[in-house]
C-alpha cells in the first residue's frame, strides 16, 4: 500500500501504522475464508474495538478516539484494502453511533456511548425499507406512544449487521406528516425484534445483511434520540458522513486490487519479459493508479471541510460518486490484468470486483448522488467553499 498520506500529527502517523499492522496481521489472513463461507466475523469487530478503532471520530470524553475525519477515513481505507466487509461494517457502526453522539442528551451519552464507541456493543442502522430506499420519507414503520414507551411495528430492509448487532438505530414514523419521523435506539434483545435470514449477496458475503422485523417492540421513551420529528434530520445529517466512509472503503478496495494487479504483472512473463513491461498493460495499471489517487484526494478534500466545520454535503456526494465508480473500474481492470487467473477464485481480484458493485448502490445510489450534486449546481453554490 502507498506510503504517502496527508497526516496532521505524529500521533496520526502511528495510528495508521497500527491499523496497517492489524490489517495485515489479523484481518487479511481471515478474509478469504470468511467471505467464502459467508461467516460474520464478530470477533474481528471486538478486536478493532479493543484497539480503539471503532470510535475514532468521536470525542474522547465519551470513549472515542478524538480523531479528525481526515484521519478516520484513512483508517477505513487501510481496513478496506484488505477486507471490504469489515471496512463497511466499521463505517456502519460509526454511523449507528452518530444519532446518539450528535443528538442525544448528556445522560443518554453517558449511559450508552462509551460501550458503543469502545466496541463492546456493535451497532446497526435501520433506515431503508423495501419500498422506500432512496426516499426514506416514504417509510411505513411506525412508533406509537403508549404511556412511557413507544410501540414499534414494521420492517427495515438491507440492515448491515442485521441479526448480529447489539443495538439498532431505528427510524420510525410518529405522525402522518411526511417528515414525521423519529429516531430510536433499540436493544437487540427487545421482545418482538427479529431478523430474517441474511440476504444472499453477490459480494460482501462476510457482512450479514438482513431485514429486521419489529412486531410490537416496546422501547422506553428515554431511548428516543432527539425530539419527535427529528428522525429524518438525524438520518440525513449522518448520511453525509456515511457516504465519506463508503468512499474511503471503496478507495481501499481499489488500492487492494491495484496492489494485486501490480504484483501479478511484475511476476508473470510473456514473450520473455514481465507483462508490466508491455505498454498496453502498463498503461492500464497507470490509469488504475491515477484513479486511486484521484479518489483518495476527493474524499480527503471533503473530510477537511467537515473537520473545519464547513458544509460538506455536496463534496460528500462527489466523493461517494467518484470513489465508488473508480473502485468498480479499477477492480474490473484488475481482473483483466490477471486474465484468466483473475476470473478464478485463486486470486482475490474477482471478489474485489463483486464487492465494488454494491458500493455504487448503498448509502444512496450514485444516481442519487448525481441528483444531489445537480441540485447544488442549480442553486449556484457549487465550488464556493472549496475555492475560498
Amino acid at each position: 500500500m502507498p506510503a504517502s498520506r496527508t497526516l496532521p500529527t505524529d500521533e496520526s502517523v502511528e495510528l495508521l501504522k497500527l491499523v496497517r499492522d492489524i490489517a495485515g496481521r489479523e484481518l487479511a489472513p481471515r478474509s478469504a475464508e470468511a467471505e467464502a463461507t459467508e461467516t460474520f466475523p464478530r470477533e474481528v469487530f471486538q478486536l478493532l474495538g479493543r484497539a480503539g478503532l471503532l470510535g475514532l471520530p468521536y470525542p474522547e470524553e465519551h470513549g472515542g478516539g478524538g480523531q479528525p475525519y481526515e484521519v478516520y477515513l484513512q483508517v477505513l481505507e487501510e481496513i478496506g484494502a484488505v477486507w471490504a466487509s469489515v471496512g463497511v461494517g466499521t463505517s456502519v457502526h460509526a454511523l449507528s453511533c452518530f444519532g446518539l453522539a450528535a443528538f442525544g442528551t448528556e445522560e443518554q451519552k453517558r449511559e450508552w456511548l462509551p460501550d458503543m464507541l469502545g466496541g463492546e456493543l456493535l451497532g446497526a442502522y435501520c433506515l431503508s425499507e423495501a419500498h422506500a430506499g432512496s426516499d426514506p420519507a416514504a417509510m411505513r414503520t411506525t412508533a406509537r406512544l403508549d404511556g412511557d414507551h413507544y410501540v414499534l411495528d414494521g420492517a427495515k430492509a438491507w440492515t448491515t449487521h442485521g441479526g448480529h448487532a447489539d443495538f439498532y438505530k431505528v427510524m420510525a414514523r410518529t405522525s402522518d406528516d411526511r417528515n414525521g419521523i423519529s429516531c430510536f435506539l433499540v436493544p437487540a434483545d427487545a421482545e418482538g425484534l427479529s431478523a430474517d435470514p441474511p440476504e444472499r449477496k453477490m459480494g460482501l458475503t462476510g457482512s450479514a445483511t438482513a431485514t429486521m422485523r419489529l412486531d410490537g417492540v416496546r422501547v422506553p421513551v428515554e431511548r428516543r434520540l432527539g425530539e419527535e420529528g427529528d428522525g429524518l434530520k438525524i438520518a440525513l445529517a449522518g448520511l453525509d458522513s456515511g457516504r465519506l466512509g463508503i468512499a474511503a472503503v471503496a478507495t481501499g478496495l481499489a488500492q487492494g486490487a491495484l496492489d494485486q494487479a501490480v504484483e501479478y504483472a511484475q511476476g508473470r512473463e510473456t514473450f520473455g519479459q514481465p507483462i508490466i513491461d508491455h505498454q498496453g498493460l502498463a498503461f492500464v495499471l497507470a490509469d488504475m493508479e491515477a484513479a486511486v489517487q484521484s479518489a483518495r484526494a476527493t474524499y480527503l478534500a471533503a473530510a477537511r471541510l467537515k473537520d473545519r466545520g464547513l458544509p460538506f454535503g455536496r463534496e460528500a456526494s462527489v466523493a461517494k460518486l467518484v470513489c465508488t465508480d473508480n473502485a468498480m473500474k479499477v477492480t474490473t481492470d484488475a481482473v483483466q490484468v490477471l486474465g484468466g487467473a483473475g476470473y478464478t477464485r485463486d486470486f482475490p481480484v474477482e471478489r474485489y470486483m463483486r464487492e465494488a458493485k454494491v458500493m455504487q448502490i448503498f448509502e444512496g445510489t450514485n444516481q442519487i448522488q448525481r441528483l444531489v450534486i445537480s441540485r447544488h449546481l442549480k442553486r449556484g453554490d457549487a465550488g464556493t467553499i472549496t475555492r475560498a
